[in-house]
């Protein structure tokens, strides 16, 4: 008996918990419109204020499996919706842009990273390129409600987008390899690394493709859509199960939910489509959910700060941040476009390439997963991803609008 009411206890105790950091969530969403600032960042600041740091009323380290939820399903989840949100029309017409940015780009970006994080935060070899895979990629969840307030040509917009749905992916397999090579006993070498990493993508593809459609079959108006009423919980379904059987057939989870993603919202390439109500419906409930996600990967970040380790990190922390900004973004870009003559890029939209790239939901799971494994070095890389998403947020979100004005890239009203 005495263990049943320790059982409701911590159960009662994760719900209250959970619903402060849903309220708390709402009120920083309220500020950052108020005060023009990403929501995000006001997500973070109240996960430091609120968690075991300061007044200790959210405190998820004490449920390590609903922390584990959070963060995988979470990012599970926004990566689906960073998927839906591309569309392959206007994709194919910058697909070797896209392509390269979320491939080589993600690569040259965690390199360069990695080499000022050797030396400004004396990390080791492993850890530096830990971190460098970690922000190496850019943030659909950041960029999208951005660009939904902000007319941005829409070349430009569905480029940018793309590549942030796609390296997000390519950015958390990297990470997923460097991290299992971390805490493997036995090392691995590059070649099989290599093919490892291939297979994981393969793999992601095929079962994100094949749940998508077998999904959104069901959802679809034809006669064996015999699901369609139920579209919005289907969503929640395909996220699931797309990263749960590819994690466990080796592939990648990450991958496989953005191409799951990227499907359901191409769906009428396919030629399916689904009732106006029921997507509607299901597009509510989406957005929801995925807001509902980013309040949580955030705050749960928040609380898990070692402000301690922030003030020792935090300075070397800002140099590697202005590497990634101002070294890697900007060759990032040069190298990438210069093999799409289709696309023909302007120097202006190139710049302005170069300035977005805000950091955001997947590099903070991803720190959380660092902090929870313990792996070597984790306080100085969850200081430096803390660092890098406060920067990117407040300097470049927050100034799109302006310098997009600036580069003369908004479509004409």
């Amino acid at each position: 008996m005495g263990e049943m009411n320790t059982a409701a206890i911590s159960a009662n105790e994760l719900v209250l918990i959970m619903s402060l950091v849903a309220l708390l969530g709402i009120i920083g969403g309220w500020i950052g419109e108020k005060i023009k600032l990403p929501d995000v960042v006001i997500y973070l600041f109240f996960g430091v204020l609120f968690g075991p740091t300061f007044l200790n009323l959210v405190n998820i380290n004490a449920f390590p499996v609903a922390n584990e939820i959070i963060l995988t399903f979470g990012s599970a989840f926004i990566l689906y919706e960073g998927g839906r949100e591309v569309k392959l029309k206007v994709l194919n017409e910058v697909k070797v842009s896209v392509g390269l940015l979320a491939s080589i780009g993600v690569l040259i970006s965690a390199i360069i990273v990695a080499i000022a994080s050797y030396y400004a935060l004396n990390l080791g070899v492993g850890a530096s390129l830990l971190l460098g895979a970690t922000i190496a990629s850019t943030d659909p969840a950041a960029l999208i409600p951005i660009f939904k307030k902000i007319p941005i040509k829409k070349k430009l917009k569905q480029t940018v987008i793309s590549e942030s749905a796609f390296n997000d992916a390519f950015g958390a397999i990297l990470f997923t390899s460097i991290l299992t090579g971390m805490t493997m006993s036995q090392k691995v070498g590059m070649f099989k690394t290599s093919l490892e990493l291939i297979f994981m993508i393969v793999i992601g593809i095929l079962v994100g493709i094949g749940i998508a459609l077998i999904a959104v079959g069901l959802t679809s108006d034809k006669k064996y859509g015999i699901f369609h009423e139920y579209l919005p919980i289907v969503s929640t379904i395909i996220v699931v199960f797309a990263y749960e059987i590819s994690e466990r057939c080796g592939g990648s989870g990450y991958m496989a939910v953005f191409i799951a993603g990227l499907v359901a919202g191409n769906k009428k390439k396919f030629g399916l489509w689904v009732p106006d109500e029921d997507y509607a419906a299901g597009l509510c409930f989406r957005e929801h959910l995925s807001t509902i996600a980013r309040m949580s990967i955030f705050i749960v970040l928040g609380t898990h700060l070692d402000v301690n380790s922030l003030m020792k990190y935090g300075l070397p922390s800002i140099i590697v941040v202005l590497a990634l900004m101002f070294i890697a973004r900007p060759l990032v870009v040069l190298i990438c476009t210069s093999f799409d003559r289709r696309a023909n890029w302007s120097k202006n939209d190139k710049l302005f390439m170069m300035w977005v790239r805000e950091t955001g939901v997947i590099p903070a799971a991803l720190s959380g997963i660092i902090v929870s494994t313990k792996v070597p070095g984790y306080e100085v890389i969850s200081s430096a991803v803390f660092m890098t998403i406060i920067i990117t947020l407040v300097v470049q979100a927050s100034t799109t609008k302006l310098v997009a004005k600036k580069l003369n890239v908004l479509e004409d009203m």
